[in-house]
């Protein structure tokens, strides 16, 4: 049987960075892992599954009901969720003795208890450096969109609402010489700075740790012990920090107070990290100039008063909603079900954070 490979290597089976993972001798129709994929996924993506494993895919893409995900850890070796479905402790009490792997279809693994999951021997693994590049030019589109109002302008057209240019109208701000702020500098963070440098603007940022000086040369970045420091002197606040207790609320009222009234905030991370409440009367009382937003404090149901606004652009989650990414993605959940499945370490094995 001819094995379907997304990467073009024909029947030797399945690439990633030049990595050839060959079919295993055991995985015969007897002893397939039992695999749960809770939505759908890119049709090269799902066609190598089911060469590979017994697996239950979502056909219509409906999210998964709380039931459903009880009874898929009760019956499934594997469960690939996504960042929509909530793996907490309680569910994971519920489990199955079968269920030893949660193969995140996804980078952030902040919906999953992983201590939780460890506790009870299931490993838990991510989808890491495969949505850098798309993630950051969606957050560089951004910090570009909301300044020069490029929403405001493509609606305007459509509404017929044009009458010829003049040398007042859509004024917007320049980006060149402006400062960018970014929280957070992971690699999408650094990828963000390094295009915001080919934009002119001045990087600054704030990290857990300080990054190796050679990339700091390399982006000519300002290093901020102090958060607070860095908000009250930067022009555009771009978000990059992951989900967690500690940042929940992280760009709290306080914060976001410190921040210039002309200043603007992109967020492409999550939702949870800035306190969406407090945004918006900020952006109501002119106390902030604008904000670029790809993801929501309450994902499904964004506030109204958000799509009232003007100087607000707002998108459906679409960072890293690319073809190439999605593909990527995939390989990397086989991979590590496939190393699951031989008994080999799990390349993108995600372990609970030490108190």
């Amino acid at each position: 049987m001819r094995h379907l490979d997304i990467a073009g290597h024909g029947w030797y089976g399945f690439s990633i960075n030049n990595l050839l993972i060959a079919p295993s001798v055991s995985n015969t129709a007897k002893t397939k892992s039992s695999v749960v994929v809770t939505r759908k996924l890119p049709e090269a993506v799902e066609t190598r599954m089911m060469e590979l494993f017994d697996v239950h895919l979502n056909v219509d893409d409906h999210p998964f009901t709380r039931d459903e995900l009880v009874s898929a850890i009760q019956t499934c070796d594997v469960l690939v969720p996504n960042l929509a479905d909530t793996i907490n402790a309680a569910l994971l009490a519920q489990s199955g003795s079968k269920l030893k792997l949660i193969s995140n279809f996804g980078n952030g693994v902040d919906h999953i208890d992983v201590a939780a999951a460890h506790k009870r021997g299931i490993s838990v693994t991510n989808t890491p450096d495969v949505l850098t590049e798309d993630t950051a030019d969606m957050a560089m589109a951004l910090i570009i969109a909301v300044p020069r109002r490029l929403v405001e302008g493509a609606r305007l057209i459509r509404e017929g609402r044009f009458k010829g240019w003049s040398p007042t109208h859509m004024l917007g701000h320049r980006m060149w010489g402006k400062r960018l702020g970014i929280i957070g500098m992971g690699r999408i963070g650094t990828a963000v700075a390094r295009r915001a440098r080919g934009f002119g603007m001045a990087v600054h940022y704030h990290n857990r740790r300080r990054l190796h000086p050679d990339i700091e040369n390399e982006v000519e970045a300002t290093y901020w012990e102090s958060l607070d420091q860095m908000l009250a002197r930067v022009d555009v606040l771009s978000i990059h920090c992951p989900h967690t207790p500690a940042t929940f609320h992280l760009m709290s009222e306080r914060r976001l107070k410190l921040l210039k009234p002309a200043a603007y905030v992109v967020n492409v991370a999550r939702g949870e990290i800035v306190d969406e409440a407090a945004l918006i009367r900020l952006l109501e009382q002119k106390q902030l100039a604008g904000a670029g937003l790809d993801v929501f404090e309450h994902e499904a149901g964004v506030n109204t008063k958000l799509l009232a606004m003007d100087n607000v652009v707002l998108l459906p989650h679409m960072g890293s909603a690319t073809i190439e990414s999605r593909i990527n993605m995939g390989e990397k959940v086989i991979i590590n079900i496939r190393a699951f499945m031989d008994g080999h370490a799990l390349p993108d094995r995600v372990l609970p954070i030490q108190g």
